[in-house]
């Protein structure tokens, strides 16, 4: 990860606090996993100590993810987002499809997107679509399950 990573403030803190917990509370309960572990018996043919040795892993990974993510960290600046007429990271944009249905989303980067809580990323197909489109465009949408037409009724 050597480019750049765009984040809100919000995202930033949620980040800095899953590192925080990752290294101080879930390091310790993994320890002490593989410690009690190899006390059960030798390291030799112990599924326990094997299963925590996998958690090690897999929280080191994630620390070091997290890591490297605040490093390349740019913050988004929602003011000039929420001011704009035109959609950048870090806009509303409520828009219509074809059968009138509406959908809102938050436009974020990769790090931070969550589809179920309407932040998506703006590398997304549906994000890439809306970058620099303003209120009232029509946009074309090529996603996995094909061509979709939104028509932008809300930025913010």
């Amino acid at each position: 990860m050597d480019k750049s990573q765009p984040v809100t403030k919000a995202g930033l803190a949620k980040i800095e606090k899953e590192l925080e917990h990752l290294e101080t509370v879930r390091r310790r309960e993994v320890s002490e996993k593989i410690h009690a572990a190899k006390e059960l018996s030798n390291t030799q043919n112990n599924a326990e100590y094997e299963d925590a040795k996998n958690e090690q892993a897999m929280v080191e990974g994630r620390i070091i993810a997290l890591q490297s993510l605040l490093q390349h960290a740019t913050i988004i600046d929602t003011d000039t987002a929420h001011k704009s007429k035109n959609v950048m990271l870090g806009s509303n944009v409520k828009m219509k499809n074809g059968e009138g249905k509406s959908v809102e989303y938050t436009i974020v980067g990769p790090a931070e997107a969550d589809p179920r809580e309407g932040k998506i990323s703006n590398e997304s197909p549906v994000g890439r679509a809306l970058m620099g489109k303003k209120l009232h465009d029509e946009v074309e949408v090529n996603a996995p399950r094909g061509i979709t037409m939104y028509k932008i009724t809300k930025v913010s």
